[in-house]
């Protein structure tokens, strides 16, 4: 058996011992059997937000900096590091819950923590601030896509301007509380966020609104400037009210059930200043109409309405104006722009309570998000919840209560045996999610506007698929686990992606334990795709990508499993052209675990250029001992056949990700481009008949030499339509001089035109090979329709 190997396989595996040694080291230094949860001194249903802060807490108390006489302080504070490294991740915390800290062996960080000072100041600026969201990357776009108005701070823990704006931005958070909501994002913590928002620069203020793009704040950091800022894009009309028009706009408002808040400003007592109304018609936008009267220009309306001195009123829809009846109009003493407003919220109307005679009968013909609770509604203690009814309506959604306690029946249908919340997708009982999330008013936003528009539904053993012909998605999970509720929206987002092909459900453990034990459910959350007597879980990360990945997967496998005899027949027996990828590997392994999403991702890139397939050691050991295979996982590259018996090259590579893996299949491949000199650019490209594509590169250019696999194909995909040519600037330095190409790899694109050469090209910038072939035909496309009007012209 003649076996490829790199010259350098001996320098690898002395690093490779180097590092393993290193990383059994820091395991043994990090490692404790004490359980991660209890050494923060925090439950298994905590937030981020609650690790973060007990950290912080343990952090300033335990720290080396602080407990210089103490042997044991380094050793102590790397456990509590280790353990905050963990629990912050939702994918690590999702192994940790499930396999312990065996299943962290590929991962340890935690080696590696700040001075005191850092925890002390620069930890968690805004963790102690209740105005202040802390917003990370899961739950950012829902928030403020939610409807409510945010004004965000990205900063940086290390940033001297993030530090001197923080009291300043506190004291705005509780000066506009109630107008918008108040974010800030740690770019320390979450850099793939605050890049994906084009932040460059700390701190970056930005404002968002759904339906509008991101306004950035350019101004001085003084809270007056922050309040000036935020106003501008508060939606606040305050209507100055006269003979003229005072019937017309209450009566409108009553029939379309809103109300009325006026100031009534006279000689005697004080009225509301014009900046509290603005804020006020802000805090009250869709639920209040704001207005106020002059009653010295209006005095004989004024009197109408028995007022003889500046007061505050709010007249509910339907109030009666005689000034005989004022039983139903709220008299408001306050000044103050928070309490009034808490004041109208506390007596807007609760949510419609809906029985049990007519439930079926309502949830069939709209869509509902009902609040259930039992006897007294505890969700009425929260007045924000009743702006949900404006911010609901452009979504068709109908907000109301069903009290559980009067029948307890239909909530045991349901099981609801808890206050909840729920939305109905219109089709009565049948169809329905319940809401896992926090319990304030743009995370309830989010999940409703989520769950309408998706296919998610709630499961119980009445409607469990354990038998049903079409394929689920199952997610077995339990409401106190983070990593959980975070799943949830990806969920929603995949959903919509696959309807009609896939059903969704969610099944929640702590309710039906005997379902989850019969599936062996041992850890949270786990997720399994049943398609009949097939069962498939799922291991990858919680994204709505990496879902929808599995899912196209399992419908049109990229990676063919191998037995000893198919490997033999397919591998070992191939054409003459045809080239393998096989990952030889073992279920118990993690490493091969990780490998394996990347493996099937990898492979769907090569489809048609390189045969994948795995083969799993553990039930066919004597093969793979045949094979010589001595550790999992065993990457092999088995090329063209040639008159030697059997070869193939082994992956030593660092990188087990789909692009590394890609790139060193694709090199082995037969070269599919053109090497170009002075004569056939000239000739082939400039004053020949073909569209061409160039890679002009240097021998020596890193980049050059990873993106080359990516050329080569290309050249493939473009095949029989554009010829794929490379240019050597080392070699040709003048043409590439002539092409104008000051940087290393230059793709560019020269078509061909009957009535003229663009001799300089067309550059191309990405470097994707899909991409660049999309642009192609699109730009071909075009050539087409321009040289198809020209002929119709003529």
């Amino acid at each position: 058996m003649g076996v490829w190997f790199n010259k350098d396989d001996y320098v690898i595996d002395l690093k490779r011992v180097t590092v393993c040694f290193l990383i059994v080291y820091m395991a043994v230094l990090v490692g404790t059997d004490q359980d991660f949860y209890s050494l923060l001194g925090v439950s298994k249903t905590s937030s981020s937000r609650e690790i973060r802060q007990a950290f912080k807490k343990l952090a300033l108390k335990l720290h080396p900096d602080k407990n210089p006489n103490n042997a044991n302080a380094h050793s102590d504070f790397l456990k509590i590091n280790r353990a905050y490294e963990v629990l912050k991740d939702e994918d690590l915390r999702k192994k940790y819950d499930k396999y312990g800290e065996k299943g962290l062996s590929d991962n340890q960080g935690g080696g590696q923590y700040e001075s005191w000072n850092y925890y002390r100041y620069d930890f968690g600026i805004y963790d102690d601030d209740p105005e202040i969201i802390t917003l990370d990357r899961r739950e950012f776009d829902a928030a403020v896509n939610s409807g409510e108005l945010w004004f965000v701070n990205f900063y940086s823990p290390g940033c001297s301007h993030c530090h001197d704006l923080a009291p300043t931005w506190r004291e705005f958070a509780k000066e506009v509380d109630g107008l918008l909501r108040i974010g800030a994002v740690n770019c320390g913590d979450d850099r793939m966020l605050c890049r994906m928002k084009g932040v460059n620069s700390y701190p970056s203020l930005f404002i968002f609104r759904s339906g509008m793009a991101a306004v950035k704040y350019h101004g001085d950091r003084s809270k007056e400037s922050l309040v000036s800022f935020a106003m501008q894009h508060v939606r606040s009309t305050v209507t100055e009210l006269w003979t003229g028009n005072f019937v017309n706009s209450i009566q409108t408002a009553f029939a379309a059930g809103i109300g009325w808040l006026i100031t009534f400003c006279s000689k005697g007592g004080d009225c509301l200043t014009s900046q509290t109304r603005l804020r006020l018609s802000g805090m009250l936008d869709g639920l209040v109409n704001v207005g106020w009267m002059d009653c010295a220009t209006q005095d004989n309306l004024c009197k109408s309405l028995d007022i003889t001195t500046s007061t505050t009123a709010y007249f509910p829809p339907g109030a009666t104006l005689n000034n005989k009846e004022k039983s139903s109009i709220l008299f408001l003493n306050s000044l103050d722009a928070k309490e009034i407003y808490l004041e109208i919220m506390h007596n807007l109307p609760d949510f419609e309570l809906l029985s049990a005679n007519t439930l079926e009968d309502r949830l069939a013909h709209h869509r509902w998000l009902l609040f259930f609770h039992f006897g007294k509604n505890e969700d009425s203690n929260d007045p924000e919840l009743k702006k949900l009814k404006t911010l609901l309506k452009n979504e068709h959604i109908q907000i109301g209560r069903f009290d559980c306690s009067s029948a307890p029946d239909v909530c045991s249908t349901l099981y609801i045996f808890q206050p909840c919340l729920a939305v109905f997708k219109g089709q009565g009982t049948k169809e329905y999610e319940i809401h896992h999330g926090k319990k304030i008013l743009y995370d309830i936003l989010a999940f409703a506007k989520e769950s309408v528009n998706s296919h998610v539904t709630t499961l119980g053993p009445q409607n469990f698929p354990a038998n049903d012909k079409e394929p689920w998605l199952v997610d077995f999970f339990a409401p106190w686990c983070p990593p959980c509720r975070a799943l949830l929206p990806e969920l929603r987002k995949a959903s919509k992606h696959l309807y009609g092909q896939l059903k969704f459900g969610t099944l929640d453990c702590t309710v039906h334990e005997g379902l989850c034990n019969m599936y062996n459910i041992q850890a949270y959350p786990t997720t399994v795709v049943f398609n009949q007597s097939n069962i498939h879980e799922y291991e990858g990360h919680h994204s709505a990508e990496q879902i929808l990945e599995f899912i196209e997967d399992l419908m049109n496998p990229s990676v063919i499993s191998l037995t000893p005899t198919t490997f033999n027949e397919l591998v070992t027996q191939r054409k003459h052209d045809e080239v393998w990828m096989v990952d030889f590997y073992s279920p118990w392994c993690h490493p091969c675990q990780v490998l394996m999403p990347e493996w099937k991702r990898m492979a769907r890139t090569l489809t048609g250029l390189i045969n994948v397939g795995s083969i799993d050691c553990q039930q066919y050991h004597s093969f793979c001992a045949q094979e010589n295979v001595r550790r999992y996982p065993e990457i092999r590259f088995f090329p063209q056949k040639s008159d030697k018996a059997y070869q193939y090259h082994s992956y030593n590579g660092w990188n087990r990700d789909a692009y590394s893996l890609r790139i060193w299949g694709l090199g082995f491949l037969p070269q599919a481009s053109i090497d170009l000199t002075p004569q056939t650019f000239n000739e082939k490209v400039l004053q020949g008949k073909s569209h061409w594509v160039i890679d002009f590169y240097a021998p020596w250019c890193g980049p050059c030499q990873n993106f080359a696999p990516e050329f080569e194909l290309l050249a493939r995909m473009i095949k029989g339509k554009v010829k794929a040519g490379k240019v050597d600037c080392q070699a040709y330095a003048q043409i590439c001089q002539k092409a104008g190409i000051r940087a290393y790899p230059t793709v560019k694109f020269y078509p061909y035109e009957r009535a003229q050469r663009n001799t300089w090209g067309e550059q191309i910038d990405t470097r994707d090979a899909k991409e660049i072939a999309t642009l192609i035909y699109e730009k071909l496309k075009n050539l087409q329709n321009h040289e198809k009007r020209n002929k119709d012209e003529l």
